[in-house]
C-alpha cells in the first residue's frame, strides 16, 4: 500500500512528455505541469497564430500560454508554516519537559519533607506515650508506698494489741490459780477491763487486685487509641493516594465517568440541627414541624436547619443529593460557625459554598453573594469536587448531566458536604448511594 502511494506521488511530479521526474517544472493554465524544455519542444517555435494544446487534457489555447513556475513557491510557504508549527510545538514540549523535571524534584522534596515531618510527629506521639507510661508507673509506685505504709502502721498496732492481750491473758491465767479470794476480787476488775480493739472483723485481703482498675483504665485508653488510629489511618492512606501532581485529569463526560470519583457519605448526628430528623442510616434529613430532642454538642448547628457530613473531602470526590422542596446543597470547612444565621448558613460566609435549589430555580451563594443559575429542573443534584485544583461543580442529574455552576478557587482546608433544608415542613435531602 505504501509502495502504491509512492508511485502515485511519482506520477504527480512526472512529466507526461518525457515520462521522467520534472526538471525545471512549469505549469500551464489548465493546471498540468511539464519540464520547461519538454513543453517548449512540444509546442515548437513561438507563433501568435498557432493554436497550442495541453499534451494531457488537449485543452486548446488560442495564444501561446505563459509558462509559470505557481507550485514550488506555494509548497515552500506551506513548508515554512509547518516548520514554524513544529518548532513551536518543540519549544512547548521542551518547556513541559522542564516543568515535569522540576515537578519530579518537587515530588522528591515534598515526599522527603513529609516523611521527616511524620517521623517527628510519630516520635512525639511515642514520647507522649512513654511519658504517660512513666507517669502511671510513678503514680502506682507512689500509691503503693502510701498503701504499704498504711498497712504497716495497722500491722504494728495489731502486733502491739496482740502483745498486750497476751500479757493480760497471762495475768488472768495467773489470777485464776490464786487461792486468796480477797486478792482475786481486788485484781480482777482491773485485769478484765480490755482496751478497744483496733482490729476490724470485716478486714479482708484481695490478693493481686488492688490496682486492677488502673490496668482496666489503661486498656480502655489503648482501645480508644486503636479506634482513633483505625479511623484516621484510612484517612491518612487516602491523602497519600490522592496526591495529584501537575498532570490534569479530564472532566468526566458521562454519568458513569462521574461514578469513578463517587464517595459514600453519611451525615454527622453531632452537627444536625434540632428541627431535622435523621433517617436512612444517617444519610437523609427531613425538616420537621416539631423540634427534635438531641443532646447538646459543640458541633451542632443552633440556628440553621442544616447538617454536615461525617467524612472529610479532599482530592476528587463526586456525590449526589436527592432533594424535596427547598434545599441548599453545599460544602463547608469544618470550622464554620455553629451559631448565627450569616455565620453558619451555607453560602452566607467565606467558609462555605452552596447551591440553592427549589422546584423551578437555582441560585449559587458564597460569602453572601448571590449568583443566578439557569438549568433544567431536577430533584437530584450532583456535586464534583476537585479539592487540589480548587474546582467545585454542580450538576442537574437526569438522563444526562447538565452543568449548573462551576467555582474556581483555592481551598485551604479539607471540606465537608452539607445540606440545608429550608421553607416548609417536609423538605428533605438524602445523600445517595451510588453504584
Amino acid at each position: 500500500m505504501a509502495q502504491k502511494g509512492v508511485e502515485l506521488d511519482r506520477e504527480s511530479f512526472s512529466c507526461s512528455i518525457c515520462l521522467d521526474l520534472l526538471k525545471d517544472p512549469v505549469t500551464i493554465p489548465c493546471g498540468h505541469s511539464y519540464c520547461m524544455e519538454c513543453i517548449q519542444s512540444f509546442w515548437g517555435e513561438e507563433d501568435e497564430e498557432k493554436i497550442h494544446s495541453c499534451p494531457q487534457c488537449r485543452q486548446m489555447f488560442t495564444a501561446r500560454p505563459v509558462l509559470v513556475r505557481r507550485e514550488r513557491t506555494e509548497r515552500q510557504r506551506e513548508l515554512e508554516e509547518s516548520r514554524h508549527i513544529i518548532q513551536q510545538r518543540i519549544q512547548d514540549a521542551e518547556k513541559d519537559v522542564k516543568l515535569l523535571e522540576q515537578e519530579v524534584k518537587n515530588i522528591h522534596v515534598s515526599a522527603d519533607q513529609t516523611v521527616e515531618d511524620c517521623e517527628k510527629t510519630f516520635s512525639q506521639l511515642i514520647r507522649l506515650l512513654q511519658e504517660r507510661s512513666r507517669d502511671v508507673e510513678q503514680q502506682v509506685r507512689s500509691q503503693q508506698q502510701t498503701e504499704v505504709s498504711r498497712v504497716r502502721e495497722l500491722q504494728e498496732k495489731l502486733e502491739q494489741e496482740i502483745a498486750e492481750l497476751k500479757r493480760t491473758d497471762g495475768q488472768l491465767e495467773q489470777l485464776s490459780h490464786t487461792e486468796d479470794h480477797t486478792e482475786f476480787l481486788l485484781s480482777f476488775p482491773s485485769l478484765s477491763a480490755l482496751s478497744e480493739s483496733t482490729h476490724s472483723s470485716s478486714f479482708h485481703t484481695a490478693p493481686l487486685r488492688y490496682f486492677e482498675d488502673v490496668t482496666a483504665a489503661v486498656s480502655e485508653a489503648r482501645d480508644k487509641l486503636q479506634d482513633i488510629l483505625s479511623e484516621t489511618w484510612t484517612n491518612i492512606s487516602l491523602r497519600v493516594t490522592e496526591v495529584d501532581v501537575l498532570l490534569p485529569q479530564p472532566e468526566p463526560t458521562t454519568r458513569a465517568a462521574f461514578f469513578r470519583y463517587s464517595c459514600e457519605l453519611t451525615l454527622d448526628p453531632n452537627t444536625v440541627n434540632n428541627w431535622l430528623l435523621l433517617s436512612e442510616g444517617n444519610r437523609k434529613v427531613t425538616l420537621m414541624k416539631n423540634k427534635q430532642s438531641f443532646s447538646e454538642h459543640p458541633d451542632r448547628f443552633t440556628k440553621c436547619s442544616q447538617v454536615l457530613s461525617r467524612e472529610s473531602l479532599t482530592g476528587r470526590c463526586y456525590w449526589e443529593v436527592e432533594r424535596r422542596g427547598e434545599v441548599h446543597v453545599a460544602v463547608a470547612y469544618k470550622n464554620i460557625s455553629r451559631g448565627g444565621w450569616t455565620e453558619s448558613g451555607f453560602g452566607l460566609n467565606d467558609k462555605s459554598w452552596g447551591l440553592y435549589c427549589s422546584n423551578n430555580s437555582y441560585s449559587f451563594y458564597h460569602n453572601k453573594v448571590k449568583t443566578p443559575v439557569s438549568g433544567p429542573p431536577s430533584s437530584r443534584v450532583g456535586v464534583l469536587l476537585d479539592h487540589t485544583a480548587g474546582i467545585l461543580s454542580f450538576y442537574s442529574v437526569s438522563e444526562t448531566m447538565t452543568l449548573l455552576h462551576r467555582v474556581q478557587t483555592t481551598f485551604t482546608q479539607p471540606l465537608l458536604a452539607g445540606v440545608w433544608c429550608m421553607g416548609s415542613t417536609g423538605a428533605s435531602a438524602e445523600l445517595m448511594k451510588l453504584k
